[in-house]
């Protein structure tokens, strides 16, 4: 049985008013997750517990959000992802669209890569797999 990229845009809609205590039109793909609908770290752990239930998926510690690179000193320098940590986020966030985050590189800026978009598709990705 396929799902449809709806079908887990409202799922994940779902998952994100019941997690964050936002109303559904908040949840636009692009509406990122922690500036605009106020999720904190410990949101994104509900988050993905959540996830998990809604889809019947396990998500590995760092598999959606991969923080523990930004916590390391061969991709991050002076508060700032290194071309080797670049690489690293790409290739473990094939979901992601890291191109504007790639322009500053700031640690600071990083949670604003995790839009409503990037975890449909991350979804998307677990359940293809």
């Amino acid at each position: 049985m396929t799902i449809t990229q709806e079908e887990v845009f409202s799922k994940v809609q779902e998952v994100l008013v019941d997690a964050l205590g936002v109303d559904d039109d908040e949840v636009v793909p692009e509406a990122k997750l922690a500036t605009d609908l106020g999720a904190e770290s410990i949101d994104f752990l509900d988050i993905v517990f959540r996830l998990e239930k809604a889809f019947g998926i396990k998500i590995d510690q760092g598999e959606m959000i991969p923080d523990n690179v930004l916590n390391d000193p061969k991709y991050v320098q002076d508060e700032k992802v290194t071309d080797h940590g670049m690489q690293e986020l790409r290739e473990r966030l094939p979901h992601a669209d890291l191109d504007a985050f790639d322009e500053s590189r700031n640690v600071d800026e990083f949670s604003d890569i995790f839009t409503v978009d990037t975890v449909v598709k991350f979804v998307q990705t677990k359940l293809e797999s």
